[in-house]
């Protein structure tokens, strides 16, 4: 089918574009993109995006799909039906299924789901250690060939500081990234929140941010004895941004993620043992929130990723230490995000670029721009438009949101993948 998106400001960082352009599709592909009225448009479909904007498709490179193996909290179908829903065209999969993904078998089984479920595209993160365990490597070339796209234990720290090693020259070797959570688990300890005062008031056991920082330390400081590309995942601290931000300047091929929750919230969302505000890392306090917002200004941090992490009530109706850390945030991720530009934290082109453009860099997947000839994935926002967080009206198949009635402006109203408009809400 041929679509004609008709006067929308286009904002397309890896093209240093931010102007109203008409933007004609054909084949799956970006056919033109010319001014507003150059393009005619008889016998396409045309979508009037006058007073929307017109972005490269929003790509999460940190989600939870579940599927293989839990899929009673999220299914391939239904995860990238919220991922859809939230404007994105793509998400990366992270391993930690059921059985874990951590050979070809398993990544071949998430493409050809997602290829049936014709929603956003999916790309596999293959896991860096056998089972995730942390104790040999996994087969990394047999999971790229099979269409891995980055290596990740996520949800489990490499403590092993060999290992680590030898996963990042390995790595090396196929030219991808390693996506590692940061986590001392002997600092973390029985810790179920961020240590502070509000966990003090809660009587909770605290996780230190050193916890964090301390892994950070170690893994930049192998990472400039290996080489490779290393990529820290959900970083929520105030001093693991300045480590980042020191091994930036060092030159170190080192890239970060940050999550939506980390520059909305506190962990004064705690308060009351809301086990929706359960997550890992913890949720911090207000100078790590504003450390966070200044590092995605200056480019020390280059993603948002929702970490994305379905559970039932079976995992969230509990006491609060026996709850499940996580939330979900794929239909959230994109209005709590709009308010860095709303309140002059980023610019439109600054939120596109770290949901979108640096994304696809980062795991080197095609999208992330608009340039003529890319595969024609595409979201269209209303800057503008306010909306009522209602988690039970959700794609996703789970209910954890800790943001559940707050009013956010800004969303999604239609997401095209491949040419193919998989959403809308015109």
């Amino acid at each position: 089918m041929s679509l004609l998106i008709a006067g929308g400001l286009v904002v397309d960082p890896a093209q240093a574009l931010a102007s109203p352009r008409d933007l004609l599709i054909e084949g799956g592909k970006i056919a033109a993109l010319k001014p507003p009225g150059t393009i005619p448009g008889d016998g396409r479909r045309v979508i009037d995006a006058q007073n929307l904007v017109v972005t490269p498709g929003l790509i999460d490179m940190h989600v939870h799909l579940r599927e293989p193996g839990e899929e009673y909290k999220e299914t391939i179908l239904s995860g990238t039906w919220a991922a859809a829903a939230g404007g994105f065209t793509a998400v990366a999969a992270m391993p930690n299924t059921r059985p874990v993904n951590d050979n070809a078998a398993v990544t071949r089984f998430i493409l050809e789901a997602a290829q049936a479920a014709g929603l956003a595209r999916v790309y596999p993160v293959g896991a860096i250690s056998m089972g995730s365990a942390g104790q040999s490597l996994s087969e990394y070339g047999d999971q790229k060939a099979a269409g891995a796209v980055a290596f990740s234990d996520d949800g489990r720290p490499v403590m092993h500081p060999m290992l680590m090693r030898r996963a990042l020259e390995y790595a090396r070797t196929f030219d991808v990234p390693l996506i590692v959570h940061e986590e001392d688990l002997d600092l973390r300890a029985s810790g179920v929140m961020h240590e502070g005062r509000v966990s003090l008031e809660l009587g909770l056991m605290g996780i230190p941010a050193a916890a964090e920082e301390a892994m950070i330390f170690r893994d930049l400081a192998l990472l400039q004895l290996t080489g490779g590309r290393l990529h820290l995942a959900h970083v929520s601290a105030f001093g693991s941004v300045a480590l980042i931000r020191t091994a930036k300047a060092a030159g170190l091929t080192v890239t970060a993620e940050t999550a939506p929750h980390y520059f909305s919230l506190t962990d004064e969302a705690v308060m009351g043992y809301d086990t929706n505000a359960k997550v890992n890392p913890p949720l911090r306090t207000a100078a790590d929130v504003a450390a966070i917002k200044e590092a995605l200004r200056d480019g020390t941090l280059d993603a948002i990723a929702c970490d994305h992490a379905p559970h039932t009530s079976l995992e969230k109706d509990l006491e609060f230490e026996a709850a499940a850390f996580g939330l979900i945030g794929l239909e959230t991720s994109l209005g709590l995000s709009l308010k860095l530009v709303h309140d002059g934290v980023l610019s439109l082109s600054q939120l596109v670029a770290a949901m979108s453009t640096n994304p696809a860099r980062i795991l080197s997947v095609p999208g992330g721009t608009l340039a003529v000839g890319s595969p024609a994935d595409v979201t269209l926002m209303d800057l503008n438009r306010t909306w009522q967080v209602d988690a039970d009206t959700f794609a996703s198949k789970s209910r954890n949101c800790p943001f559940n009635g707050w009013t956010l402006r800004g969303r999604a109203v239609m997401t095209i993948v491949g040419g193919k408009v998989v959403w809308e809400e015109m």
